[in-house]
């Protein structure tokens, strides 16, 4: 069992960067591929970026490929997602989730959820 918590949303202007975090609370942590996904008003779901256990092996959405880099700190059991060069059409609830199994950037599979943070980017 795995809990997530995420923090770091915000309100921002086009153009700025923010950190997003995952806190996530379980036994087999350093095992599990970790994603962030976003969720637009209207639109559904999307994967935004994944990391496998080591945090040799990430995934890109091409939306964001460029200005996202996820990482991880299995020691801190944190998820990190940095955004820059933010534009509005970032804007929606990022949630933090896990996969447990070890490598799967693709074909990644969501098996815990975190409860989301609001990020909006104003033009």
């Amino acid at each position: 069992q795995v809990q997530l918590v995420e923090s770091g949303g915000g309100l921002l202007q086009a153009g700025g960067s923010l950190r997003l975090s995952c806190a996530a609370s379980g036994r087999f942590f350093n095992d599990y591929t970790m994603a962030w996904f976003r969720q637009a008003p209207g639109k559904e779901r999307e994967l935004v970026a994944a990391i496998d256990w080591g945090g040799e092996s990430k995934y890109y959405a091409d939306s964001v490929k460029g200005r996202v880099t996820i990482s991880r700190d299995n020691a801190k059991k944190m998820v990190y997602l940095q955004m820059s060069s933010l534009k509005p059409d970032d804007t929606a609830v990022y949630y933090c989730a896990a996969d447990s199994r070890p490598s799967t950037v693709v074909g990644f599979r969501a098996e815990y959820w975190g409860q989301g943070t609001q990020v909006t980017i104003s033009s």
